[in-house]
């Protein structure tokens, strides 16, 4: 795979692929549908986005949370990539711009919510759109089984039959069993292939307390180790909460949640990337 290293060192600047992500290209390349299990931090997002590079035309990124399809459309732009996003924040008007942008520009990659997949707008452009393959990002979502069910991803499938000549990959970076083979059947796979790493990271520990002053544990952890940190919480009631008490005891902090308009997440965002706050309390809108 001469031409992906080649990608990969223009544009990452690594000189090696990490294990299986060699193989997992290779399948993308070869129009396989393609289920991926790999751990957070193994370097999924490449299995899909050197394709893209490789293949004509753009490619189709499903994925469920805004803060997630921001990080990597910047990331990609950074890297001189033409990434574009839709979501449910953005007027029509932006919307109608990025799909035109896609059907006679040069967008490489297009990072889309799985409502907005449904509808009328995006189902007429994308008939319109020179498509290389479709992403599924956090694909356990789909499954019933799996621990963050998402009614819309089901959508996905009508996709598949609009565009029938398409392969797609999915990622995830945890599924049981039963999920991989609901996976699977839920994105009509055909003659897919699946690939497996392994999710021990022996740089990761676990540990769990039970805890009555829960306040008065966060400010010792935080106390003794240094660095940015994520709390998350159930309720976004809960995430202001906490941020208001971590902030009357001089660690900077600010919340998450979907409640929020997209400006302001975004800025929350912004500014846990850049240190100037330390902590994001957050409820699961924020990714993991």
């Amino acid at each position: 795979m001469i031409q992906a290293k080649e990608v990969l060192k223009k544009y990452w600047g690594f000189e090696t692929f990490r294990p299986l992500q060699e193989d997992i290209i290779q399948a993308v390349v070869d129009g396989k549908d393609t289920l991926a299990l790999l751990p957070t931090g193994g370097g999924k997002s490449m299995c899909f986005q050197i394709p893209g590079l490789m293949k004509e035309g753009v490619c189709i990124v499903i994925s469920p949370l805004i803060a997630l399809m921001k990080d990597q459309v910047e990331n990609l732009v950074k890297k001189g990539i033409n990434a574009k996003m839709i979501n449910s924040s953005m007027k029509y008007q932006e919307i109608d711009i990025t799909l035109d942008n896609c059907v006679y520009g040069d967008v490489k990659f297009l990072y889309v919510s799985p409502e907005r997949l449904s509808s009328e707008i995006f189902l007429e452009r994308v008939k319109k759109m020179t498509v290389s393959f479709i992403v599924v990002d956090e694909a356990h979502c789909i499954s019933q089984w799996g621990y963050d069910f998402r009614p819309a991803y089901l959508k996905i499938s009508e996709i598949r039959l609009l565009l029938p000549q398409l392969s797609i990959i999915a990622l995830t970076a945890t599924a049981t069993e039963t999920v991989v083979h609901d996976i699977q059947d839920k994105l009509l796979f055909k003659n897919g292939e699946v690939f497996r790493k392994s999710f021990f990271r022996k740089k990761l520990a676990y540990m769990a307390f039970r805890e009555d002053d829960k306040y008065g544990k966060m400010l010792k952890i935080f106390s003794k180790t240094k660095g940015t940190a994520i709390v998350y919480l159930r309720s976004r009631k809960n995430t202001v909460l906490v941020a208001n008490f971590l902030m009357a005891n001089k660690i900077t902090a600010a919340a998450y949640h979907a409640g929020m308009n997209a400006q302001d997440r975004s800025k929350v965002q912004q500014s846990w990337i850049d240190n100037k706050i330390r902590v994001i309390v957050a409820t699961n809108a924020f990714g993991m």
